[in-house]
């Protein structure tokens, strides 16, 4: 029997060069993997906690040497010698050993980062690839990507409160095509910027941030670039949004309030649940839109709920604060009928088992799948192998610029070579 020999954490540091833990595990026969956890900007309230130290002399508070501590500890103490291909115990009794439900006493990071490595460890320990680990002989498909190529809200230092502004290559015949259409959209787009006059610096993300006046006008911008590139927009390409809506919705008057426009002393707008639905209906109507993300702030269920009824047949909504890869939220999403899409991100609940376990909840309930990054990543490529493990026919992990984000994309050209000839694209899901 394969089992934990040893598990160390080290503080090292993410994509906006702020803290975060990476999780070494080695099994009894010397094997070895390491896994790196990834930090939110806009995250939503009701996500695991991820630990930070509050040391104002290190890293202005944002240090994780307790969190590092807690692995090397605690965490160590109760998984040494555990066998290394029970993730679901080890996952469960890191939860208990925790005692709270938002992961608060040692931190989802601590957690996730030795699930995680778990994992990583144990497939190889099979001489597995992860993904083949995770789902078995049937996980052949491989994603759609969703590339933010254009940044807003808190990834940029810009006007444009929506947050993300994405091109999904849904006629690619495969994802080796669809990276090559994304990435060649992605250049036509820096000389359209260009030529505007505009400045081609980029975002958290690796998407360009320029300094915008509308989210009008940063749809206009892309379909020029998609244009420009060849492709045809709405039949080749399609658009999509992230509003992060939670990030400027103000709870006191239940408005949705423009608050960068506001804070620069520009023109800005205001719009109740009801009027923000009849905006994003308009931006549907008027650009090939498919998929919006956090169209509503995560507490706005009633808003959700008219938000689905108008535009849940006829487009992806995708609950990411909403439902913060939690089962429980999902659950009450689907008895509320709200939304018909879940963004899948591993830190928002704290271990792989309860990750997948949401997924798993989700498919049953006809909820489509969208696996995604976080602002602040590393090099990690788990979230490719997850993509493919699930079948979640769909990827979201940033532009096609910045290591952090291009990492996932080379991995997953490799798994796309790997299985050769048996591979399918996010085609047959639909």
């Amino acid at each position: 029997m394969e089992t934990i020999a040893s598990i160390e954490a080290l503080e090292i540091l993410d994509s906006r060069g702020n803290p975060t833990i990476q999780v070494t595990i080695q099994s009894s026969s010397g094997i070895a993997a390491t896994a790196s956890v990834p930090s939110g900007a806009s995250t939503g309230s009701h996500e695991a906690v991820e630990l930070r130290d509050s040391d104002k002399k290190r890293y202005f508070g944002k240090g994780v040497q307790n969190a590092v501590r807690h692995v090397n500890e605690q965490l160590r103490d109760a998984l040494i010698g555990e066998d290394l291909f029970a993730q679901a115990l080890i996952d469960e009794r890191m939860c208990k050993l925790d005692g709270k439900e938002n992961k608060g006493r040692l931190g989802a990071n601590a957690i996730l980062g030795v699930s995680l490595a778990v994992a990583k460890t144990a497939a190889l320990a099979c001489r597995q690839p992860l993904y083949r680990y995770l789902g078995g002989i049937g996980a052949r498909i491989l994603p759609c990507p969703m590339m933010n190529i254009l940044n807003g809200g808190a990834h940029a230092d810009n006007l444009l409160e929506f947050q993300e502004f994405m091109i999904r290559p849904i006629g690619a015949g495969n994802f080796a095509e669809a990276l090559r259409w994304g990435a060649e959209i992605f250049h036509e787009l820096k000389l359209v910027l260009k030529q505007e006059g505009h400045l081609t610096s980029v975002g958290d993300e690796g998407g360009f941030a320029p300094r915008l006046t509308s989210h009008e006008a940063a749809l206009d911008l892309i379909l020029r670039a998609i244009e420009r590139a060849g492709y045809r927009p709405g039949e080749q390409v399609t658009l999509a949004l992230d509003p992060a809506a939670s990030e400027f919705y103000d709870s006191k008057s239940g408005f949705y309030i423009e608050k960068k426009k506001q804070l620069a002393g520009a023109p800005f707008q205001q719009r109740s649940s009801s009027e923000m639905i009849a905006y994003l209906e308009s931006l549907c109507e008027k650009y090939p839109i498919d998929s919006i993300e956090d169209g509503l702030a995560e507490d706005d269920w009633s808003g959700w709920q008219e938000l689905t009824q108008h535009l849940g047949k006829k487009i992806q909504l995708v609950g990411d604060d909403l439902f913060v890869t939690s089962s429980k939220f999902l659950r009450r999403g689907i008895r509320e009928k709200v939304a018909n899409a879940i963004l899948i991100k591993p830190n928002q609940i704290g271990t792989l088992t309860e990750t997948l376990s949401t997924m798993e909840l989700a498919k049953a309930h006809g909820y489509r799948l969208v696996p995604s990054h976080r602002s602040g990543e590393t090099e990690e490529t788990l979230l490719a192998d997850l993509a493919v493990a699930t079948s979640a026919g769909q990827i979201k992990t940033g532009s096609l610029s910045r290591t952090d984000r291009v990492a996932k994309y080379n991995r997953l050209l490799t798994i796309e070579s790997e299985l050769g000839s048996a591979a399918d694209s996010w085609h047959t899901l639909s």
